[in-house]
């Protein structure tokens, strides 16, 4: 979909348009009498996207009270967006004008924003797409408050949730490890970041334990993706550094998932991997001045072969022990290597997203991301929980109390990979804790990152959650 900038638009008898009109200046919207008395009467009954059917074109109208937009009118904003996407489709329009009389440059494009994501379709699949596909090509936005560069930064992070989103969406029949990496080495192409792929030899060289073990009862060879953009005017001195599961499917090994349709959706444990990638080809695109580096340990989860077993000692990357108890806690054990492997860029900062944890989704379900770092990262977690609140991929922190840390102590061994069942998403992140060295925020986006039924601009399936914080957190990031 083109997204293009207007200004100063003469309008034609054919245009589709949205008018954003405040309740000041609606009645100069160039409407006959009649016209008006509907919108006028629509607006009595608090309509909130008012539709006018003149055959030749459709016209639409939001008109608002709100003075200064807070956070949470962004993102009723985006939800309008995905309100009006609706009706695009229903009358089958290729092309809409946003006419912007608000001036608030924040309004308007949450609005385009909102159009834009709930364009997104995965139709790969599927052997006639005529009548799924979605009609809207073009958006042009009129607007004295808007320039082609906020456009531009749009379109970049509108693209790198689309390429997270379909990865995410993408089944393992296709998107092995080894063909995830090759995927963003493409994104990598596109956007002008580096990437670095480490095959299994490499891995196995350096040791990493947590990425081998997982991997031992595949056929399909893991990988570990190196993804970096670095700015000539980055104002970070030291990178910051973003680490992303990349479980490209999860069977739970020889610990098989038990539950009914629990393994339906495991396509989508790779969601950290699109996620960081996402935000990475994002921050790249739009030539955001930093400096940030991508890890992306990736393998299956399979029962096969020579597969790790409950009760393995695994040496990780770090050279710490590990118990295995359930080698369904696999995250975990590759996120480690990643952790561990971080240290050596000496990182201002490092975030890591994964869908880790069961109980992450069971306490704040798809509505954000669960959050929790150590003691050197409040700040951090200060900035991201701003971060999130813009852009509407909130944070819930979590507590992280030493006594948590108890309950992944091993007989055995330096640790054991699963702390039982309470505080399950917080003895994960412990476990992670210990191969860190540097201030460190761990996000379980199990929740939000994949949903089974259309969640207004989100969409359904892949939501491409993480792209749009991290990108925000970039924009907004002062070292």
């Amino acid at each position: 979909m083109k997204i293009e900038v207007k200004s100063n638009q003469k309008l034609n008898k054919n245009d589709n348009v949205l008018f954003l009109a405040t309740s000041e200046n609606y009645k100069n919207l160039p409407l006959s009498e009649q016209e008006m008395k509907f919108v006028d009467a629509q607006i009595a009954d608090e309509v909130l996207l008012i539709e006018l059917n003149r055959y030749t074109q459709k016209l639409y109208l939001h008109v608002t009270d709100t003075k200064k937009f807070a956070d949470s009118d962004l993102e009723k904003m985006r939800k309008l967006g995905f309100s009006l996407h609706g009706k695009i489709q229903e009358s089958k329009i290729t092309k809409i004008v946003l006419q912007d009389m608000l001036n608030d440059l924040e309004a308007i494009l949450a609005l385009t924003e909102g159009i834009a994501l709930s364009n997104y379709q995965f139709l790969k699949y599927f052997t006639d797409t005529k009548k799924l596909k979605h009609t809207l090509q073009e958006v042009f936005i009129d607007s004295s408050v808007v320039g082609q560069n906020h456009v531009d930064e749009l379109i970049a992070i509108v693209e790198g949730v689309r390429f997270a989103r379909e990865l995410v969406n993408e089944p393992l029949s296709y998107l092995t490890a080894e063909k995830l990496s090759e995927e963003i080495r493409t994104m990598g192409s596109k956007a002008g970041f580096s990437v670095e792929v480490f095959g299994k030899k490499k891995i196995e060289s350096l040791k990493m334990g947590g990425l081998l073990a997982v991997n031992k009862g595949s056929i399909d060879e893991p990988t570990f993706s190196i993804l970096e953009w670095k700015s000539k005017d980055a104002v970070n001195a030291k990178p910051i550094v973003f680490v992303g599961k990349g479980v490209v499917y999860d069977t739970g090994g020889l610990s098989l998932k038990p539950t009914k349709d629990s393994m339906d959706l495991m396509k989508s444990d790779m969601g950290g991997a699109a996620s960081v990638a996402g935000a990475i080809y994002a921050i790249a695109k739009a030539k955001l001045p930093i400096h940030v580096i991508g890890l992306i340990p990736a393998t299956d989860n399979r029962p096969g072969g020579n597969a790790y077993v409950p009760g393995d000692v695994v040496e990780m990357y770090n050279g710490k022990t590990v118990e295995v108890l359930n080698t369904d806690a696999e995250g975990r054990m590759l996120l480690a290597d990643a952790l561990s492997y971080a240290d050596m860029y000496k990182p201002e900062f490092v975030v890591d997203l994964a869908t880790l944890t069961g109980a992450a989704a069971v306490a704040i379900g798809q509505y954000g991301m669960v959050a929790m770092g150590n003691d050197a990262s409040k700040d951090k977690m200060i900035q991201l929980k701003v971060s999130g609140e813009k852009v509407y991929e909130r944070l819930v922190e979590f507590p992280f109390w030493e006594e948590f840390g108890e309950l992944i102590k091993s007989d055995i061994a330096d640790l054991k990979n699963l702390g039982g069942r309470d505080g399950g998403a917080i003895t994960a992140g412990k476990f992670l804790e210990h191969f860190t060295n540097y201030p460190w925020i761990h996000l379980d986006i199990a929740g939000p990152a994949f949903i089974s039924a259309t969640d207004n601009y989100r969409g359904k399936g892949g939501t491409g959650v993480g792209v749009r914080l991290l990108f925000e957190f970039i924009k907004q990031y002062r070292s």
